[in-house]
């Protein structure tokens, strides 16, 4: 479907509604795609890195250096301030409804940025500092691991922490996958019905999955160079959304890439797991 975001990110599912949730970075929107229906969106701010939703309707944004929480037009209702330098980047709601998100600075500062979570009772807490670009979260079914990508990392790879979905404490990370030069730079995640972690590649025109094991099942090509997250949708969650970007490509390289920016969709024969929703 036609988007044109310059930085599109984090597509979710909002089974209540039927529609798609995805944001544009850059411009601080967040759209809302329902199929073979109506498009439209809401300003968040200057920029928004993800959102997600609540679970008594709303959504719950990481906005520039903020917490927003926001009735179902989009409205802010409330804003929770987060210190550092960093502007947030993607973020996503995992086990006990609480939100995590990560920040980078504008320059990509090596290990200035951080990963954050909200918890239900809106406090704030650091889960990892000395971050250059945080990304692509998500968590297995049991919320017992949580995959991390962090994309200015001098190694691409998916980190797997240990995770306690109790109290939303990480223990000690191990690679879950390692990538190599001209594979792209790993970007957003997320986890699918059967446990398999599907990754963004960032200058990799590709989406890949993962096995539980770490090992590669399937190569993904996409018609867009810069593919920043994926995402299940649709009836049955079997349609995988993928949103793209043309961030710093100059207007030839748009032309070469007419995709670019926009969100695309597919059917790979995989489900996805309904979203999770912040419980606030």
């Amino acid at each position: 479907m036609p988007g044109a975001a310059e930085l599109g990110e984090r597509p979710v599912w909002d089974d209540a509604a039927g529609a798609l949730i995805w944001v544009d970075i850059r411009a601080g929107r967040v759209h809302r795609h329902r199929p073979g229906g109506s498009d439209d969106h809401f300003d968040a701010g200057p920029t928004v890195g993800a959102a997600g939703l609540r679970a008594g309707g709303g959504y719950v944004l990481a906005a520039g250096t903020e917490f927003v929480l926001t009735g179902p037009d989009g409205a802010a209702e409330t804003r929770i301030a987060v210190p550092g330098d960093g502007v947030f980047n993607d973020a996503a709601v995992g086990p006990g409804g609480r939100l995590w998100a990560g920040t980078a600075t504008p320059d990509l500062t090596p290990g200035a940025g951080a990963l954050y979570r909200l918890d239900p009772d809106l406090s704030v807490h650091l889960m990892l500092d000395g971050v250059t670009e945080s990304n692509g979260l998500a968590w297995s079914a049991d919320g017992t691991t949580m995959y991390y990508v962090d994309s200015g990392q001098r190694r691409p790879r998916i980190r797997a922490f240990a995770h306690d979905p109790a109290s939303g404490a990480l223990g000690a990370p191990r690679d879950f996958a390692v990538f190599g030069e001209g594979d792209g730079v790993p970007d957003g995640l997320v986890v699918d019905a059967q446990e398999c972690v599907w990754v963004a590649l960032w200058e990799g025109g590709a989406v890949r999955r993962y096995a539980p094991d770490g090992s590669l099942l399937a190569h993904l090509p996409v018609p867009a160079r810069l593919v920043t997250c994926p995402g299940f949708g649709g009836p049955g969650l079997a349609d995988l959304y993928v949103t793209t970007a043309w961030e710093g490509m100059t207007a030839a390289a748009r032309a070469a890439d007419p995709l670019a920016g926009h969100v695309l969709r597919c059917r790979p024969g995989a489900t996805g797991s309904a979203a999770v929703r912040f419980a606030a």
